[in-house]
Parts: structure tokens; sequence; C-alpha cells
């Protein structure tokens, strides 16, 4: 099923374009891959909708799969993430998937469906690169890099410098920042009175333990 699934996005990616992501593209798509209009609806109940959230998520596999052919060892952690932001978007095909992607998800009843893909790719990019926090980082760390990343796909949307070297440039101003909020809430923590108070405001404050626990537990224990 996932092959017919993938049948019919490759099917699409030529309409949307034109038409969005769109009740059009997706039986323009349908026809294309030579799918029974049943079968089609089997594999995605809300139509276009669910292929532009699989185009999504083909976008976070191709980036950890080129993530995983990196040699980031000899890279600084702020660089490691801005490559992963950058692999991210350089697994677009076409920048107006894109941008019909973000007018559909911009829609009301479709929004938390593309803040949940948002964060979906920055729980990828923290987790490939290594992160084992378990408290309140957690969430920070990927409540920060969302905004990066958004902010940056809207940057890369305008960009018509060669090679987009203006949006890179963008992404290690944005990851530089983020960096310095990582070093001063390390500061603070180390603080022994902000640090303590701190740690008694979120000491129940966990990582969810699996994908449907968002957003997290939050411990009796003090």
């Amino acid at each position: 099923m996932a092959d017919l699934k993938d049948r019919l996005l490759d099917a699409a990616l030529a309409h949307v374009p034109f038409d969005g992501w769109s009740a059009m593209s997706f039986d323009a798509a349908v026809a294309d891959a030579g799918l029974e209009p049943v079968l089609a609806q089997g594999l995605c109940p809300r139509g276009a909708v669910d292929l532009a959230v699989a185009y999504h998520k083909r976008g976070d596999a191709r980036m950890l799969a080129r993530l995983a052919q990196t040699d980031l060892e000899e890279m600084r952690y702020s660089a490691r993430v801005a490559a992963a932001v950058r692999y991210r978007l350089e697994a677009v095909e076409d920048k107006e998937l894109v941008r019909r992607g973000l007018t559909l998800f911009a829609l009301p009843q479709f929004a938390p469906e593309g803040a949940r893909l948002i964060w979906g790719t920055c729980d990828a990019i923290w987790a490939a690169l290594g992160d084992s926090s378990q408290d309140l980082n957690w969430y920070t760390k990927r409540a920060t890099l969302s905004g990066v990343y958004s902010s940056a796909v809207l940057y890369w949307l305008g960009d018509g410098s060669e090679g987009h070297e203006a949006t890179w440039a963008f992404l290690d101003r944005r990851i530089d920042d983020v960096m310095k909020i990582e070093k001063a809430k390390h500061a603070l923590g180390q603080n022994r009175l902000l640090g303590d108070i701190l740690g008694r405001v979120t000491a129940g404050v966990r990582a969810p333990k699996a994908a449907g626990d968002m957003p997290g537990t939050a411990s009796k224990t003090p």
C-alpha cells in the first residue's frame, strides 16, 4: 500500500504547482497513476491533504537519509543543526509545492496538522543529532528550532540569490541565536538560587514516552 501511495504522490506533484493540494490535483493524480478511485480514497481519506502530509514526511525522510551519510563529527554542533535544516530544504524539488502547502496548512481546519508537521521535522532533526534530553529542554529545543525552521522556509521561498546563499547565511544567523539561548539556559541552571527555583518549577516536566504522549507528562514527584 505504501508503494501505491508513493505512486499517487508522484503523480500529484505534476499538478500541485498549478492546482494546489486540491481535489482537482488529487483526481488528476488518481487518473495518471491508473488507480481505482475507491482505492485511492482508501489510501488518502482526506484526498490531497493526506498527499501533502506524505510529501512533507518524504522530505523529512530524505533529510535523515542525507544526514546519515554525512560525517558530522568534525562539525560544530550549530553547524550540524544548520546542515540538517539545509538538507531538509534541499529535499524539495519545486518551491511551488511548498508554497501550495503553506496555503493549505494556513487554513484553520488544517493549521494544527501543519504545526504538527513542523514539530515532527524538528523532533527528527534533534533525534538524528543525538539529543537525549528528557526534561523541559526536550520541548524548548524543538519549539525554538520550529521557529527557526519556519522563518528559514519563508526566507528561502523568496530567496533569488545564487545557490540560495542568502538563505544559508540567514540560517546560520538564526542557529547562532539558538545556541546563545541554549548557553543562557545553561548559565541560568548553574546559578544556585535561580537554578534551584527553575528546577522545582520544571521538575515534573518530562519528554513524551511515545508519539501519542504529547504534549508530555507531568510527574507529581517534586
